[in-house]
């Protein structure tokens, strides 16, 4: 165990001992209250970064639940967004709980809209992939259009075809198609947050 850990633990048992006795005085328990508060914000940050590392690791949110204390898979991945670090701004763990789940509806619905749209999206990527007169980077864009034109699932084919917008000048309808596409796609996701917001708990 790290020293200037373990001096911190020592003094807060210490602390807690003399509470007990009746022998602590205010100075000390106030130093002993922000050494715990420190303290608390340290576990605070080791624990989500353990939990990333495990499941990094491919270890089950089931088996994680124990081991966190709560009694669920779903506890588990809950308590895991509270205490994570925000990346998109929410400024309190049920913000983050909040965002986690919006995230996860839109793209669900993003999905299952895709996969209805399978056919419409393979012609338009196989267009938009075959366009000439693109500069190098456009090229590359199509070039990984055309790679995900190989995958099984439709909803592939989204950030590709996204990517290639910029650089489909001279092709007025491809680009207003792919445009199209995109706004869909975001109304759809938009909708389904909306929805799950709505729903009853």
């Amino acid at each position: 165990m790290d020293s200037e850990l373990e001096n911190q633990l020592h003094e807060l048992r210490q602390a807690v001992d003399d509470a007990r006795a009746g022998t602590a005085d205010g100075g000390a328990l106030l130093s002993a209250l922000v050494a715990l508060h420190g303290l608390r914000e340290e576990l605070n940050r080791w624990e989500p970064e353990l939990i990333t590392a495990a499941r990094a690791e491919r270890v089950s949110w089931a088996a994680l639940a124990p081991a966190l204390g709560v009694a669920s898979r779903q506890a588990a991945e809950r308590r895991y967004l509270r205490l994570r670090p925000s990346e998109t701004g929410e400024s309190t763990g049920e913000g983050r709980v909040d965002a986690q789940r919006d995230r996860r509806a839109g793209d669900r619905a993003v999905t299952a809209w895709a996969r209805r749209q399978a056919t419409v999206l393979r012609q338009l990527a196989a267009h938009v992939s075959g366009a000439e007169g693109m500069p190098a980077a456009g090229r590359r864009a199509a070039a990984n259009l055309a790679e995900a034109l190989g995958e099984d699932d439709a909803a592939a084919l989204l950030a590709p075809l996204a990517a290639t917008h910029r650089y489909l000048i001279g092709h007025t309808d491809l680009a207003d198609r792919v445009a199209a596409v995109g706004k869909q796609s975001d109304n759809v996701r938009q909708q389904a947050i909306a929805e799950r917001r709505h729903k009853p708990q």
